[in-house]
């Protein structure tokens, strides 16, 4: 799978950032450990405990002895800054970059996914340059939602979980070419620059590599 390396940087700068929050309070996240009744109830600890991720928690509990020591926390200090120092925006400028409070389901036939459509396609232009009109939406939504009864795509909408309730914020296209799954990311005008996108690209690699094993997933633009 190709994948921006600014994603990658994000992806070892959360886990830099949880072991070193982890080292720092190392008593309370001990404790949380050993008053687990099992792994998965210890990683749900370290999550709650250090507000990151169920990977970054995996990484927590991975700690070797021999990373306790004040040099290794100076070294992970050190790498974290380093990191810093190389990221465009950092996370907390972008909270939902990491992950955490968004969530793919599929696409639907329904009222609100196909509202959802429309709304990313006022942006779609034809070959001339003009705008899709409405009869072309609905094609394409219509075909889209052939492809995917027929296995060759798989769609799905990105819903922020923070609120109440669900909000849609975007939308995540997978389309089958050979041996290689074409990946692009919509996110909607007003969820835009918070990570939704970041967010998407990462819950999507699971869910395609799901639905098309073996393929090689591919980010050519966004859609």
């Amino acid at each position: 799978m190709t994948v921006k390396n600014h994603d990658q940087v994000i992806d070892r700068r959360e886990i830099a950032s949880a072991l070193l929050k982890a080292l720092d309070r190392r008593h309370e996240v001990l404790d949380a450990i050993v008053e687990s009744k099992d792994r998965d109830a210890a990683v749900t600890a370290v999550r709650e405990l250090l507000g990151t991720s169920d990977y970054c928690a995996e990484a927590v509990l991975g700690l070797r002895f021999d990373r306790l020591t004040v040099k290794e926390r100076d070294r992970i200090r050190t790498e974290l800054e380093d990191l810093d120092a190389t990221l465009q925006w950092l996370p907390e400028q972008r909270p939902y970059s990491t992950g955490s409070g968004v969530r793919l389901r599929p696409f639907t036939n329904s009222d609100a996914d196909a509202a959802l459509f429309r709304t990313r396609s006022t942006e779609r232009l034809d070959d001339t340059g003009t705008p899709w009109d409405a009869d072309r939406v609905e094609q394409e939504r219509t075909s889209g939602l052939a492809r995917m009864d027929d296995e060759s795509a798989a769609w799905f909408v990105a819903e922020c979980t923070t609120g109440e309730r669900p909000s849609c914020v975007g939308l995540v296209f997978g389309e089958l070419a050979g041996n290689e799954v074409d990946v692009a990311i919509w996110v909607a005008p007003d969820a835009r620059k918070q990570g939704y996108g970041t967010a998407s690209l990462k819950q999507a690699r699971s869910e395609l590599a799901a639905y098309f094993p073996g393929t090689t997933l591919v980010v050519r633009a966004p859609a």
